[in-house]
């Protein structure tokens, strides 16, 4: 049985691990992987720095590809995929960058959400690790903006579907169920 594989991306504060979280409630019963791409950021020291264009202060750039182990990714996904999954669901930033993970991908989802709305709930989310509002505010204007113009916003086209992140997800979990449980049952026939 070959599992099916979906790629889930999208900006920072997007809603990828909620829209996930839903996932797999909605799909208990089945054997279930994931991976979350932030188990793979490489250690801090090993992390590229970037200047900031705006005002030349200096970041350590968690939103750039070579922040990340993407090849131990690959091969965790490739071993994965030889075991008994069902599904297996790979969540981050950059699924759908790197082209050799998306080559393993049987479904691309790509979560949209507005800048401003996600500066909101990115502000929330690192407010409530006790990050400042400058700081988190900083980063995201001399920093992450770029990154996610540079990275991840054209990542979207590879898509097969883009979920509308400010919306609720019950929806579209829906359909996706439908769909999958007819993929799901195709995959254990081959």
């Amino acid at each position: 049985m070959k599992p099916f594989v979906i790629g889930i991306a999208g900006g920072s504060a997007s809603g990828k691990t909620t829209f996930v979280e839903q996932f797999i409630n909605l799909f208990s019963k089945r054997k279930i992987l994931t991976f979350h791409m932030d188990a793979y950021f490489k250690k801090e020291k090993d992390r590229p720095i970037q200047v900031s264009m705006m005002n030349q202060k200096c970041y350590r750039d968690d939103n750039h590809p070579h922040s990340f182990h993407l090849h131990q990714l690959y091969q965790d996904i490739c071993q994965a995929m030889n075991e008994t999954y069902e599904i297996i669901i790979i969540e981050g930033l950059l699924t759908l960058y790197d082209e050799k993970i998306c080559s393993l991908l049987d479904l691309k989802i790509f979560i949209d959400c507005r800048a401003d709305e996600r500066i909101v709930r990115r502000l929330k989310r690192n407010m409530n690790k006790g990050l400042s509002f400058d700081e988190i505010s900083n980063v995201y204007l001399d920093l992450v903006r770029f990154r996610h113009d540079e990275f991840v916003e054209n990542t979207k086209w590879k898509a097969d579907l883009i979920v509308n992140g400010s919306k609720d997800f019950h929806t579209i979990l829906s359909i996706l169920k439908g769909y999958l449980s007819q993929k799901v049952t195709n995959n254990e026939k081959e």
